[in-house]
C-alpha cells in the first residue's frame, strides 16, 4: 500500500441523553461516508459518562458501528476515569481496572499496533499512566516490545491526552495537570520513544485544535466532534476552539494533514447543554 488515509475524530461524548452531540456525530458519519478513508480512529472520550453510565459506552459503540469504514478506538477519561497526578487532588472519577475492562468489553481493545504504507501506527491508553494498576506496567512492557520491532519504520502515535503543552519538561500545575499525560509516566513514555523515528503524536482531550512541531515531531490536537468549552473562565484558549476532525494521508516518505470539519457540524458550547455543576439543562 503506497498511501494510507485515515480520519481522526475524538471526544464524541455520545450518550442517549445528548442528541445534540449525536447530531454532530451523524454529520461526521456523512463526511466519512463521502471521504472513504481506509480507517477512522477515535482517540477517546467516545462516551459522555462511561464510568457513571455504562450504557453510554454501548450507545457510543452502536453509533460508531454505523460508520462505513473500519474503526480503531482509544479510551478517554470520560470512558474509563482519569489519571491520578502528583500535584492535584484525586479526580472525581478515578481510573479503575473495572472501568477499563468495561471499555474493552465494548470496544475490544484499549491499545493497538498496525503497519501501513511503510509506517507503524501505535495507539496507547493514556489514562492508566500513573495509576499503579497492573495494566499500566503491562502496557509499557508491550510498548517496549513493539518499539523494538519497528525495523526502521517511522512511528505515528495516537493517544487521548496530549503529552505536554509545549515541551516535555513543562511544570505540572494543579489546575491543568489532568490535561496532559502526568509525570512521572510522561517522562518514562518519552524516554521509551526517544530512540525511535517518532514523527507524529495525535491526541484529543482538550476540545481545541492545535498543530505544532517540537524537535521534529508534529503534535496534532484534534478538536472534539461534539462540543467546545467557550467560557474562558472554564477553559483558557490554547489553540482554536471549534469542533471538527483531522484527515491524514501517509506515504512511505512522509505524511500530509488536513484540518477540517464535516458540513453542518456546529460549535455547541458545553454549558448550553449542562450547568456548571453538571446538571443537564432541559431541552
Amino acid at each position: 500500500m503506497s498511501e494510507f488515509r485515515l480520519i481522526q475524530i475524538t471526544d464524541t461524548h455520545l450518550g442517549a441523553g445528548f442528541p445534540q452531540f449525536a447530531a454532530n456525530f451523524q454529520r461526521v458519519c456523512a463526511f466519512v461516508d463521502a471521504a472513504k478513508p481506509d480507517l477512522v480512529i477515535n482517540s477517546g472520550d467516545l462516551a459522555f459518562d462511561g464510568p457513571g453510565h455504562p450504557d453510554d459506552l454501548a450507545f457510543a459503540r452502536s453509533q460508531h458501528d454505523a460508520l462505513p469504514v473500519a474503526c480503531r478506538f482509544l479510551p478517554g477519561n470520560h470512558d474509563i476515569g482519569d489519571n491520578p497526578t502528583l500535584v492535584a487532588p484525586p479526580p472525581a472519577q478515578l481510573i479503575s481496572e473495572q472501568n477499563r475492562q468495561a471499555f474493552v468489553s465494548v470496544f475490544g481493545h484499549d491499545h493497538w499496533r498496525f503497519n501501513a504504507a511503510g509506517w507503524c501506527f501505535i495507539g496507547l491508553n493514556s489514562l492508566i499512566m500513573n495509576s499503579g494498576l497492573a495494566c499500566e506496567e503491562e502496557q509499557f512492557d508491550w510498548l517496549a516490545s513493539q518499539l523494538a520491532g519497528l525495523s526502521g519504520r517511522p512511528l505515528a502515535l495516537f493517544i487521548h491526552k496530549p503529552l505536554f503543552l509545549n515541551t516535555p519538561d513543562d511544570p505540572e500545575l494543579a489546575a491543568t495537570s489532568i490535561r496532559y499525560v502526568p509525570m512521572p509516566a510522561r517522562r518514562r513514555l518519552i524516554d521509551l520513544l526517544d530512540p525511535v523515528d517518532l514523527r507524529l503524536v495525535a491526541c484529543g482531550h482538550v476540545h481545541q485544535r492545535r498543530d505544532y512541531t517540537w524537535r521534529g515531531v508534529r503534535h496534532i490536537w484534534a478538536p472534539s466532534s461534539s462540543f467546545i468549552i467557550r467560557p474562558e473562565d472554564k477553559q483558557a484558549t490554547i489553540g482554536v476552539k471549534e469542533v471538527g476532525l483531522v484527515e491524514y494521508s501517509f506515504q512511505p516518505d512522509g505524511f500530509e494533514v488536513r484540518h477540517g470539519r464535516a458540513p453542518g457540524q456546529t460549535d455547541i458550547d458545553l454549558f448550553t447543554v449542562i450547568t456548571a455543576d453538571g446538571t443537564v439543562r432541559p431541552q
